[in-house]
């Protein structure tokens, strides 16, 4: 008798092929099993040697609807892509068993697959730490050097590194399915968004009622504490999640810097010392709120609230500056006390509608509006003494900041499959108002700097970006491939009130992108992708008005900044899903950064905001992630790269120079199951970095080992947890500016290194995960704290 072969492949709802699912062929005459087998890493099974007959397959996954069909065999079989539904319920009493993070290269994103894994448990943000190719320097998340735009559930996170530090701290790990790493985000997401990670959430199950409280306690050079609560309710139609958290906190940060000024026959005439110390004192209040209801099966009314409130954060800044003479002997100093009271409040909050219009398409509208407002005031004393001690002279003046600023984006998106194509299109049109001004007052002083300025400063910004895209994705065979392209018209204008002139700029940007990949075998995956990006000046930039931290030393905005664009390409090869290497390319153009010059002829230290001329990086990646054994789960990254930027040197003639470094970073993780039931876990971290580029100045070598433990008890109710970070205090580096005339640096320490204890308890239904979800929309990522 003849024997046929049965193919086909397993794919979810977005068309992701899903792996391990449950294969059964049956024989439709009397329901008898005749093979079984289940999905390969892209989704794909066969049946080898079957008879001719009929019969039907029944296929099963956990977390999805089962599904049927009837087939017969009279020759070989090439099944059409099998879609599995995501279930909408599932048992209470079903025990998952903990499994080892998967990693899935996808043509445009690495997919992170954590749920059920021993990386869930703890927060969110050390698991964002531990994900592949994300890098946290000093408390900010980078990919390649270039900070991470966070989304969840593909909406965008608009907050400071520090409030969305703050923000991930707070979230359970419990809740996340996946992380997504996009080091070349499609056309779908706005331009100026570069790397994304995206955090994917669990599906909500169960209906009923949840909720938690948390407190931690934190001992680094001074103690901090945060209490929080979190409750969540779900219907069969309404869903509402909400939580607070306090965090009362006491920091210290001290800094170590020198300038070393430089006369016209290239030899130091005066050498600056500064020992600087700032203790902040802050009570931060942050609240979240999420409704989700269901008018009907294809209908969907989402709500979103995040709102942080940090009243009365208070600096006290004080530092003391020793000049050497070219001999290195003292010649004077001076003290600078400064101190800093600062109110902010940030509330942002999203309209979303969701409908579908068919069994694979979807629209959705979305509205959004922030409204940031800081207020800040500002009292500077500064005192010089002679080599004696004793007092020379006295400089004071107090200063008061303000800045309001209000987003308003509406957006529209559809997708929908087009014979074999994934489709998706969709416009956005948003709009900013920032007004800041800036005053002086209670001046006493002869400062040089000080009397070439107006002492008060207003400045209005407005802009408004109206963008639309399109993309399309295909899957065939061994291929995957998907093109897009974004238009972004950009129309801006800024005033200041120290200037006659308006600066406004209006311009359209075409931005493409491309992604392809091949899958050679079960073992061995190729991929390209290509985009193009845009980075526009943060709002604060454009301010020409200046900062200063003292007479000698001060920060200032630039009108003329202009926006850049960027080229990414990026090569990847995969090895049995657990081998990745990455060969980037990425041309920055003329990226607008902060560079720091020495005014050698008059002794001044200044920031200024400037076009680079030229910015470019390459290097490889390399990730590794396996179970040594049964309970030892082991990553490894490596990196090493290039990294240069030319600028021109205004304190030197105005030359041309490329600051350029060859750098390496290394990052292992450990995860251990101390006990047999998994109640018990332990991680081992070490980050080293040998160098990198910020501005003009060259970052040194730094490294970080962080321990941690975590506990479950009462019946899995309430967890604790324990963590060492940064044992041997090691996690801040050096920064050094020198070249042609230029010989300055500083070496910032912050509190890295600390031991947290924690303590969670979860009531009501423990099986429930939530709707959480935070403010997207990537305006509110270009507001500076």
């Amino acid at each position: 008798m003849a024997q046929y072969t049965v193919e086909g492949r397993i794919v979810d709802e977005r068309n992701k092929a899903l792996s391990y699912c449950n294969i059964v062929l049956y024989r439709s005459a009397d329901s008898i099993y005749v093979n079984g087998t289940f999905s390969e890493n892209d989704g794909k099974f066969s049946f080898q040697n079957i008879a001719p007959a009929a019969y039907f397959i029944k296929v099963s996954f956990v977390g999805f609807e089962e599904k049927m069909l009837p087939l017969k065999a009279e020759n070989d079989i090439l099944l059409p892509d099998i879609v599995l539904k995501e279930s909408s319920s599932e048992l209470n009493e079903i025990t998952i068993k903990a499994r080892k993070p998967l990693v899935q290269k996808l043509p445009d994103r690495l997919v992170f697959d954590i749920e059920n894994t021993s990386l869930s448990s703890g927060n969110t943000w050390n698991v964002l730490k531990q994900t592949p190719g994300v890098i946290v320097l000093q408390d900010e998340l980078k990919i390649r050097n270039t900070p991470a735009t966070v989304y969840i559930n593909d909406r965008k996170v608009y907050l400071s590194a520090s409030e969305l530090q703050q923000l991930l701290e707070s979230y359970d790990a419990e809740n996340i399915k996946q992380i997504e790493v996009m080091t070349n985000p499609s056309a779908k997401y706005d331009a100026a968004d570069g790397p994304i990670i995206n955090i994917v959430t669990s599906k909500m199950l169960l209906p009923g009622y949840k909720g938690a409280v948390n407190t931690n306690y934190t001992q680094a050079i001074f103690p901090k504490y945060s209490f929080g609560t979190s409750h969540f309710y779900k219907s069969e139609k309404l869903n509402i999640y909400g939580n607070y958290s306090l965090s009362p906190s006491k920091r210290l940060k001290q800094d170590e810097s020198y300038i070393h000024y430089i006369d016209e026959s290239d030899a130091v005439f005066s050498r600056w010392h500064t020992d600087f110390y700032r203790t902040s004192r802050t009570q931060d209040h942050q609240a979240n709120f999420a409704l989700d209801y269901h008018v009907n099966e294809k209908q969907k009314l989402l709500v979103s609230a995040n709102t942080l409130f940090s009243p009365q954060l208070k600096d006290q800044n004080s530092g003391v500056t020793n000049m050497f003479n070219a001999q290195n002997e003292l010649n004077s100093l001076f003290t600078t006390q400064s101190n800093l009271q600062t109110d902010l409040l940030n509330v942002a909050y999203d309209l979303g509608y969701e409908i579908k219009t068919g069994e694979n398409s979807r629209v959705s509208a979305n509205f959004h509006h922030t409204y940031y407002e800081n207020e800040k005031e500002q009292a500077i004393l500064t005192e010089y003494f002679d080599n004696n001690q004793s007092l020379t002279n006295t400089n004071s003046f107090d200063t008061e900041a303000y800045q309001k600023i209000n987003i308003y984006t509406g957006q529209l998106d559809f997708e929908t499959v087009l014979g074999k194509y994934n489709f998706a299109s969709g416009f956005k049109y948003s709009t900013i108002d920032s007004y800041s001004f800036l005053n002086f007052y209670n001046v006493e002083s002869d400062a040089s700097t000080l009397e070439e300025i107006d002492l008060q400063n207003d400045f209005n910004y407005d802009e408004g970006v109206f963008a639309a895209y399109s993309s399309l994705e295909r899957a065939w065979e061994k291929w995957n491939a998907k093109i897009g392209l974004r238009v972004e018209n950009t129309d801006r204008v800024g005033v200041s009130s120290n200037s006659e002139e308006e600066i406004t700029r209006n311009y359209t940007n075409l931005f493409p992108s491309a992604y392809l990949s091949y899958q050679i075998s079960d073992q061995h995956q190729f991929s390209f992708d290509y985009g193009r990006k845009i980075n526009r000046p943060n709002y604060q930039n454009l301010n020409p008005f200046r900062y200063f931290i003292n007479e000698n030393s001060f920060q200032s905005g630039n009108p003329n900044l202009i926006a850049s664009t960027s080229h990414n390409f990026n090569l990847n090869y995969t090895f049995k899903d657990s081998y990745s290497f990455d060969f980037y390319f990425r041309d920055n153009g003329e990226n607008p950064a902060e560079l720091v010059f020495q005014d050698n002829e008059n002794q001044l230290l200044r920031a200024t905001q400037v076009n680079m001329l030229a910015s470019k990086s390459y290097g490889i990646d390399f990730f590794h992630g396996r179970s040594l054994k049964d309970w030892w789960y082991s990553q490894l990254i490596l990196s090493a790269f290039h990294e240069e930027e030319t600028f021109l040197a205004e304190e030197s003639n105005s030359l041309e120079f490329t600051n350029d470094v060859n750098g390496f970073y290394a990052y292992w993780y450990n995860q251990f199951t101390i006990t047999k039931d998994g109640t018990f876990t332990g991680d081992i971290s070490f980050v080293y970095i040998s160098k990198m580029l910020s501005g003009s100045y060259q970052v040194g070598e730094m490294h970080n080992l962080t321990l941690g433990l975590n506990k479950k008890i009462w019946k899995k109710k309430a967890e604790i947890s324990l963590q060492v970070a940064d044992i041997f205090n090691k996690y801040a580096p050096v920064l050094t500016s020198t070249y042609l005339n230029q010989d300055n640096g500083y070496y910032a320490l912050p509190e890295n290194r600390y031991i947290r204890m924690g303590f969670k308890y979860n009531f009501g239904n423990s099986g429930l995960t939530d709707n959480s979800r935070t403010i997207d929309h990537q305006e509110r990522e270009r507001i500076e704290k």
